[in-house]
């Protein structure tokens, strides 16, 4: 349960860090931040279904 949360926090971290890096304002920072999240997110959501169904 923890590898969903565990992107999301990640993935915000990543992109605002990126769009700080590009010289991005804190508009940039929240939307990458966003994006990123989500797609960490999904990452997570995938690997966690992964390895529930490997272990049925």
């Amino acid at each position: 349960m923890i590898f969903p949360l565990a992107g999301l926090l990640f993935g915000a971290a990543f992109g605002a860090f990126r769009a700080k890096a590009r010289g991005g304002n804190t508009r940039d920072m929240l939307q990458w931040a966003a994006v990123f999240a989500m797609i960490f997110g999904l990452i997570g959501l995938f690997t966690l279904v992964f390895i529930e169904r490997s272990y049925v």
